[in-house]
């Protein structure tokens, strides 16, 4: 029998739900908000409910938007012969400060089978459906709601698949790769190896293997 009102332990459980919370933490996290003054459950409930109600994906891309085509795709300046793939928005966030100025596609997760997550469960056959050739607006698509910029349908060269570099990234980019490898000219990788200000004594094996293989003329 726990000595906790059921409200709380409601609340400690949705919080252990999330990625990266464990018991503990949810149960600081929940006791933070029952006493301090700062941080408003209510304020919090209804930030919560707002980011399920009035966010959309967009119909290209799959990003997070207020709108049914992001601003990036909407931009007519990117490059629309090339999509570079990610597992989450946060990733389009970190692009966009690089010098990249292609199109994305957002698969909300990767490949994993222990976790339930299966091609259906990603934003898959979007990405195919944007490759394939010969594609209007929706044509061949179940929903019929997939609606490609102007010169985007059929044209994308290349796909960069930018995946992050482990079991469940290296599984999902060799199955886009056998999705688009016959539908787009190209379907890379992001190279692997060693960072800025790294190093070479402390890398191991395999991101010296990865140095090596992608490495590039002066």
């Amino acid at each position: 029998m726990s000595l906790l009102p059921p409200q709380i332990t409601k609340v400690i459980e949705e919080f252990s739900k999330l990625p990266g919370i464990g018991p503990k933490s949810a149960e600081r996290l929940t006791f933070h908000l029952l006493r301090s003054s700062k941080a408003s459950p209510e304020a919090l409930g209804k930030s919560l409910h707002e980011l399920k109600i009035e966010l959309k994906y967009c119909l290209n891309c799959q990003m997070v938007s207020l709108q049914e085509e992001c601003s990036i795709c909407a931009d007519s300046t990117r490059d629309r012969t090339t999509i570079l793939v990610v597992e989450n928005p946060l990733d389009v966030v970190a692009f966009e400060k690089t010098s990249y100025k292609g199109l994305y596609h957002v698969l909300h997760g990767v490949l994993s089978p222990i976790d339930g997550m299966g091609p259906e469960q990603l934003k898959l056959k979007e990405l195919i459906d944007r490759c394939s050739s010969g594609e209007g607006s929706g044509a061949g698509t179940d929903s019929g709601s997939l609606r490609l910029p102007s010169g985007q349908a059929g044209s994308i060269k290349e796909v960069i698949v930018a995946t992050n570099p482990d079991v469940e990234g290296e599984a999902t980019a060799s199955y886009i790769h056998d999705q688009l490898k016959d539908k787009v000219e190209a379907v890379t990788r992001l190279a692997h190896g060693l960072p800025m200000g790294a190093d070479i004594e402390f890398a191991d094996q395999v991101t010296l293997r990865e140095a090596v293989a992608g490495r590039r003329a002066l």
